[in-house]
């Protein structure tokens, strides 16, 4: 699968993301710990890298319109990617699941979206269901296309780092970026420790973007498991936003709730040797800016006086 001679070129600038190196983190971890910015892609999130590969195959295939389940990262980038292409896109969502941004990308890019009195699953079991009549391509993750896309994040981190790390960390929602990372690090024969984060609380968690309680990848990731070639690290409510506030308190990486799992997950094993780690923060804070509300006290509200401001900073 993955772009052919045939493939039309369709991009909005996705990849290249910085990698930076999280100093403050990396003493307090035992890692030398660096960060992938994905919220740096055009949508916000990881979900671009396999999106452009999936729409442009798309069109490809002569499809009218592509179609996805979403939480909303998925939606937003097939929304656009849908839109640069000049295809119809159709987003399915349990009603009242998707962080307002996300809705308001996809609404803005022209997506018709539909929400379900239902669950995320209830909206992939029919996204499946359209997807195989004629016209309609299936945008999610199940599609191959998607895969072979967000591998190249494994390559694009060694190329910037100048070595292979020894540990790769992030989350774990439905499992597709957890396919692809796997998929990449096995194809280049890497010695890559993987380590994956996922919500004890999946049908409710806070961490939105891995609010799915049956991954469409759970078979595969368990496949992995077994084989030892990944860990899953399961994490409470408290684990993730301490992870969350760390991020953005120490090293200014602002990122959506479920973009900490790898880091949490890290930090649930105990301390690190000095290895080469990178956390995979995939997608960006504005994606879910409620995430906000009701951790922190609202700002104070004094006079336009130097005395008064003073007063306020304590």
């Amino acid at each position: 699968m993955g772009v052919t001679s045939q493939t039309q070129a369709l991009s909005l600038g996705e990849g290249s993301t910085p990698l930076v190196s999280a100093g403050r983190l990396s003493h307090e971890t035992g890692y030398d710990l660096h960060l992938k910015l994905e919220g740096a892609n055009p949508t916000g999130s990881f979900k671009d890298r396999g999106m452009v590969v999936a729409v442009a195959r798309a069109v490809e295939a002569g499809a009218r319109a592509v179609i996805c389940a979403s939480t909303g990262n998925t939606a937003a980038s097939a929304a656009a990617y849908a839109a640069r292409a000049g295809l119809d896109a159709v987003v399915l969502t349990p009603a009242g699941a998707t962080a307002t941004a996300k809705r308001a990308q996809a609404v803005a890019a022209g997506a018709r979206l539909i929400e379900l009195r239902g669950s995320f699953d209830d909206a992939l079991r029919i996204c499946r269901e359209l997807g195989a009549r004629p016209g309609f391509v299936l945008v999610n993750s199940l599609n191959p296309d998607r895969i072979e896309g967000q591998k190249r994040v494994v390559g694009e981190l060694i190329e910037q780092l100048g070595a292979v790390p020894d540990v790769v960390a992030l989350p774990f929602g439905g499992g597709g970026n957890v396919t692809a990372v796997a998929a990449a690090v096995e194809e280049s024969s890497l010695d890559v420790r993987i380590v994956v984060g996922q919500a004890a609380e999946r049908p409710t968690t806070w961490a939105s973007a891995i609010r799915i309680s049956e991954p469409a990848h759970a078979e595969h990731v368990a496949t992995l498991v077994s084989d030892g070639r990944v860990e899953v690290v399961t994490l409470s409510e408290d684990e993730l936003r301490r992870a969350w506030h760390r991020l953005a308190q120490e090293e200014g990486a602002f990122c959506e709730p479920a973009s900490a799992a790898g880091l949490a997950a890290l930090t649930q094993l105990g301390p690190g040797n000095g290895e080469t780690a990178v956390c995979i923060l995939t997608g960006h804070g504005l994606k879910d800016t409620g995430a906000v509300e009701g951790l922190h006290e609202d700002a104070p509200v004094v006079a336009a006086e130097l005395d008064a401001v003073l007063e306020a900073i304590g």
